[in-house]
């Protein structure tokens, strides 16, 4: 088993990853890994030469590589909520054998039935198994092993030749849990110096978990999404000159108009995290002068907007593998401490996106099976979290609601959702004992709602209108 220390194409070995490449009759890998890259670069130029048997990762990606191949039964995939794959190589390297967790209670996770191996008609032929679950405290836990592979491949940013490593940014982010996890580690870095070279304050990984080390030769240091201010300025402000952009625009609209409201959530001083999709608009329409802390699961406590060109950074990325920036106070760790802020409760409020949500508040936005498998990335974690989980997205999607008396796809969390925004109204719920429609939007009847809305739900005595 090969374990990689990456997020995406940040912090990823290159050089390691060209040296395996080439290793013709390297074949039927089993590679733990957050995420495949893409079929260009990193992870996914080894799937690309079907070397790779076995996958355990939290999330597909824009990999269409890693897609087919998983949904053609070419490879196996074991997919794991990203925080309890953190969790695992961290206790890997601890010598701890397993942990227990509220992520995924209550889901496909703990109950077993996420497809492992697809045969070639498209028949699933190896499902996942139920977990051992324990009640702790009136709390029920699922139980994970931990994780301990063969090789571990890292990537740091400066290390000496005793294996002492500075990581840089978010390019932390699983390599230092990746190191430990490994019977062997093997550290590749961009500048290699003499013992006590290093400020023994600024090493982030002590040697002792690295047992080879090298200097590597050269770096393309990719950023999967590029995402300017300026390309984003430009994109907002270009002129409607085809259906295309019609339609696009019509969509942008409404997705502006969900994160508006969503951003009257927050208060001056809190930390939030935003997923994918619509929350990452949120931050756009915070108030000028509050100070929101954002959190990025891959390692960074005080996400900025998106940078300039010339400051876009391959080691400063988001969740959604996109350039960002630094605000003033910014901190950065690795992906464990990240997610124990989120699994312990440190953060007040979660924004998310969602595919379906039910009158009970329960989430499904990981999967649709047989035409979507993205994996459950970070989702499962947050909503486990303990913090109020905001949900954001579209009240139809191709003429059906996705707000139903019971969700019909596979579930992130079962009774999680504090409130739901969409593009017509917004509803709160009460810890999965219903749901009450609290606000409306001033082009929206009361009429419309109910026609739109499959799940039942309370109307608020003092039901406000939203006027944005």
């Amino acid at each position: 088993m090969l374990i990689f220390g990456v997020f995406g194409l940040c912090g990823i070995p290159e050089n390691i990853l060209n040296a395996l490449l080439k290793r013709n009759k390297l074949k039927d890998l089993e590679v733990v890994s957050d995420n495949g890259g893409t079929s260009h670069f990193g992870l996914g130029l080894l799937m690309k030469q079907k070397k790779i048997k076995k996958m355990y990762a939290s999330f597909i990606g824009q990999n269409p590589i890693f897609e087919k191949s998983y949904l053609t039964g070419d490879m196996e995939l074991e997919l794991i909520p990203q925080g309890t794959l953190a969790e695992k190589l961290r206790c890997g390297g601890m010598g701890i054998p397993g942990f227990y967790t509220k992520t995924g209670v209550n889901t496909l996770v703990e109950e077993g039935g996420i497809p492992i191996k697809f045969g070639k008609d498209g028949d699933v032929e190896i499902y996942s198994m139920p977990k051992e679950t324990r009640i702790i405290k009136n709390q029920k836990y699922l139980f994970e092993e931990s994780i301990k592979g063969d090789y571990s491949f890292i990537k740091g940013w400066k290390g000496d030749t005793s294996g002492n490593i500075i990581f840089r940014k978010t390019a932390r982010n699983f390599n230092l849990d990746a190191a430990g996890a490994g019977k062997v580690c093997i550290a590749e870095v961009e500048e290699l110096v003499n013992p006590g070279e290093l400020h023994p304050d600024h090493i982030h990984l002590p040697g002792i978990f690295v047992h080879k080390i090298f200097k590597g030769e050269s770096y393309e240091k990719r950023i999967e999404n590029l995402i300017t201010k300026e390309s984003r300025e430009k994109s907002q402000n270009n002129e409607v000159k085809s259906l295309f952009k019609i339609i696009y625009t019509k969509e942008s609209k409404i997705r502006n108009k969900i994160a508006k409201r969503a951003a009257k959530e927050l208060k001056h001083g809190m930390y939030v995290n935003l997923g994918i999709g619509i929350p990452t608009i949120v931050a756009d329409y915070l108030p000028e002068g509050m100070v929101i802390f954002f959190q990025s699961e891959n390692g960074m406590l005080g996400v900025g907007p998106y940078p300039s060109l010339e400051q876009a950074d391959p080691d400063l990325i988001n969740p959604g593998k996109e350039s960002v920036s630094e605000k003033r106070g910014c901190s950065y760790f690795k992906s464990s401490d990240s997610f124990g802020m989120i699994r312990g409760g440190h953060l007040n409020v979660t924004i998310l996106g969602g595919i379906e949500v039910s009158q009970n508040g329960d989430l499904a936005n990981w999967i649709i099976p047989g035409k979507m498998v993205k994996g459950m990335g970070g989702a499962m974690d947050l909503v486990a979290g303990g913090s109020k989980v905001v949900v954001t997205m579209r009240h139809v999607a191709k003429g059906k609601t996705k707000i139903l008396e019971k969700c019909n796809l596979p579930l992130t969390g079962k009774g999680v959702v504090s409130k739901l925004i969409t593009d017509m109204a917004v509803f709160e719920f009460n810890n999965g004992s219903g749901m009450k429609l609290t606000e409306i939007y001033e082009d929206v009847s009361l009429d419309q709602v109910k026609a739109s809305t499959e799940a039942k739900f309370e109307i608020a005595h003092d039901l406000k209108t939203i006027k944005l």
